[in-house]
């Protein structure tokens, strides 16, 4: 089974992915770290990533697949959390695939509402003291930016902030969004419904990856 997320900010897809990986005991690739780590360990790949970031400039596509290609190894299941982000990332993550005859059984794109987004990401709070996390819109403590448990202070993470995560939506739309249409063409897409408890969002997922494969059946 091999499988793509998708989803804008605040739409759980980290959480998901990490369910899933352990309901169908599939690998779970973050290229968010996957990243990070081959530059952090000067891999060759690292290194010519570091020299386009260094100068400024964007790694290419074929870069950041070449990555994720050897991350799979001879892995025949997989869910890909961070990756691809736009069309011709897709298109280059396809190509690659075929070639190792391991093309993907299902894309699941979670759909959340923005102003819910916003509310799950600008309204996150930690404590200062003891790090426990709340939502100030969702879930507010007792009292206004006190931590219930231990009466700390609560402080927001600068890129919580709410005309930051308007930002992060808007560049959601325009560049990873299109994917959605790109999937939907090759039969691929199922759409899940985002909102509400964890375990009924997976569920859903489930759902949908088992009418993928319903559907794959000749």
């Amino acid at each position: 089974m091999r499988i793509v997320l998708l989803g804008p900010p605040g739409a759980g897809k980290g959480t998901q992915a990490r369910r899933l990986s352990e309901r169908y005991g599939i690998e779970l690739i973050g290229t968010g770290d996957l990243f990070r780590d081959h530059v952090r360990n000067g891999t060759e790949l690292g290194q010519l990533a570091k020299k386009y970031m260094d100068a400024g400039e964007l790694v290419p596509d074929d870069v950041v697949v070449e990555m994720v290609a050897q991350a799979l190894g001879s892995s025949d299941g997989f869910i890909l959390d961070g990756f691809p982000r736009t069309t011709a990332q897709a298109d280059a993550l396809e190509r690659r695939l075929d070639e190792m005859g391991r093309p993907l059984t299902a894309v699941l794109a979670f759909d959340l509402p923005d102003e819910l987004a916003v509310k799950r990401i600008a309204g996150r709070r930690t404590c200062s003291r003891c790090g426990e996390s709340t939502n100030v819109a969702l879930d507010p403590p007792k009292v206004d930016g006190v931590c219930d448990r231990c009466g700390g202070a609560l402080i927001q993470r600068d890129d919580d902030r709410e005309e930051i995560v308007r930002r992060r939506l808007e560049v959601y739309h325009l560049s990873t969004a299109p994917l959605w249409d790109f999937y939907r063409n090759r039969g691929l897409l199922r759409v899940v419904e985002a909102v509400g408890p964890e375990p009924d969002v997976t569920e859903r997922a489930v759902r949908a990856v088992g009418a993928l494969e319903q559907e794959a059946r000749p």
